[in-house]
């Protein structure tokens, strides 16, 4: 528990309901906002675990902010509280890539849930990006490790092992990592 929430809806009175239900049952509530662009800005100097984002409001609606909100990866999750239950809606929503859609009136019972679920899965798929990332580092690395070996036996007229143990050397006298040492490499090579 916890979590820190930004809510955006255009009605303050709803607005004000989210936050008394949120901080009720001990989630940290950020900062309101009353239209996509204050809840795009509130994500970008927050950093919420989770936004609670109503579908129609002024200036910037809550599909295109939070996609916004998405692509910049500004927030651990975007749940949906809206009044629309229209397949078009849903739809749109899993286009967006939401965590969830609650259809108001929202009731404790089936809001709490969505936000521990919307969190979670949130986590789930920055741990799961974060790995993704780190294997491409990876990958990257020994892509250019296997560059490298090929400059220096073809240079130096070495077998693999030879060159793969050169720059392992090298690595280890200069104090950095191999795929540093194949970076250079391949720059000179």
């Amino acid at each position: 528990m916890g979590y820190r929430i930004v809510i955006a809806d255009d009605e303050p009175i709803t607005r004000m309901d989210i936050r008394e239900l949120l901080e009720g049952a001990g989630y940290e509530v950020l900062g309101e906002a009353s239209d996509g662009f204050d809840a795009v800005e509130m994500c970008r100097k927050h950093k919420p675990d989770l936004v609670l984002m109503d579908i129609k409001m002024p200036l910037l609606d809550g599909l295109k902010a939070s996609r916004m909100i998405r692509d910049e990866n500004t927030a651990g999750g975007i749940l949906l509280l809206t009044a629309y239950s229209g397949k078009e809606f849903v739809d749109q929503a899993k286009d967006v890539g939401v965590m969830g859609y609650v259809v108001k009136p929202v009731k404790e019972e089936s809001l709490l849930p969505m936000v521990e679920i919307a969190v979670a899965k949130g986590a789930e798929i920055a741990k799961m990006e974060s790995e993704m990332q780190k294997a491409q580092g990876q990958l990257e690395g020994r892509k250019l490790v296997e560059r490298a070996k090929g400059i220096l036996m073809k240079t130096y007229s070495i077998n693999e092992e030879v060159a793969y143990n050169r720059i392992r050397k090298l690595s280890m006298d200069k104090r950095c990592s191999m795929k540093e040492i194949a970076k250079i490499i391949v720059l000179n090579g």
